[in-house]
């Protein structure tokens, strides 16, 4: 536990004047262009928040108590991309089990709740996706649909809406050559895509775990930023410093530490 503590305390000190740590870089990434038209309208699904609270997902109600550490993350977030102009947001952990999809989907609600705000919640983890499970959705194969040339990408959105959130979803479903898939020219395409879909300001894209494959390397060069997740319990202080080094060319907009202790620092730092 100290340990962790110790790496946290490192993390704040290299946070930079507007909430980006010093030790990744700027990117020299291009403007993005004008967004496109749609060509398809998107399926409409109404979220049944009973189901949502059986997985922790709070953060569409704002009058929830547990999702005032969303709605702060959220509002740290979404300064930080405002002042450098970005708009993709990819979120991952150093391993399984550090809470990164359950964060993903929170975050991603909690920005959807704010009327001025058009976002997308994108599930790229191709070997374990969880995002059309843990909000009870079915059917499609969603990103693999699209990277595979079955569909276009707004065929495989879905608009969900739940209390005042209204937030598009793209789900997956696993890939059998998922490793083969990440490293292709159609995911290069569909990556540097998404923040042209639609009218969508954000969109939030849920990476694998960055230790676990070479996944989240090939995405990194295609997104404006990172957050990373570690968990108390489950992440060494040795990962966490192996993460820092491959995103040394990527801009980490914040570092969470969660499943802490009740009482310390509201189970993470942001």
């Amino acid at each position: 536990m100290e340990d962790i503590r110790q790496a946290v305390e490192r993390a704040k000190a290299e946070l930079g004047s507007h909430g980006a740590p010093r030790f990744g870089t700027t990117s020299n990434r291009p403007r993005h262009d004008a967004p496109t038209e749609r060509k398809t309208p998107l399926r409409q699904v109404t979220l049944e928040s009973s189901f949502l609270q059986s997985r922790r997902i709070v953060a569409h109600d704002g009058m929830d108590p547990r999702s005032l550490t969303f709605d702060i993350l959220r509002t740290e977030v979404l300064r930080s991309m405002d002042f450098k102009g970005w708009k993709t947001l990819a979120i991952t952990s150093p391993t399984p089990g550090c809470g990164k999809t359950f964060l993903s989907i929170n975050l991603s609600l909690s920005m959807a709740r704010e009327p001025e705000r058009q976002v997308s919640l994108v599930d790229f983890d191709l070997r374990r996706p969880q995002i059309a499970r843990t909000l009870g959705l079915k059917g499609g194969d969603g990103v693999i649909d699209v990277l595979e040339g079955r569909k276009d990408p707004d065929e495989a959105t879905i608009n969900v809406r739940v209390g005042s959130s209204n937030l598009e979803v793209m789900p997956t479903t696993s890939g059998s050559n998922a490793s083969d898939l990440v490293s292709s020219s159609a995911t290069k395409q569909f990556l540097d895509g998404l923040s042209r879909r639609g009218q969508a300001q954000i969109v939030v894209i849920d990476l694998p775990p960055l230790l676990t494959g070479h996944d989240v390397i090939s995405v990194l060069p295609h997104v404006d930023c990172v957050l990373l997740v570690a968990a108390v319990g489950t992440s060494k202080v040795s990962e966490i410093e192996q993460c820092k080094k491959y995103l040394q060319a990527t801009d980490m907009v914040r570092f969470v530490l969660n499943k802490a202790p009740s009482g310390t620092a509201h189970g993470y730092y942001y």
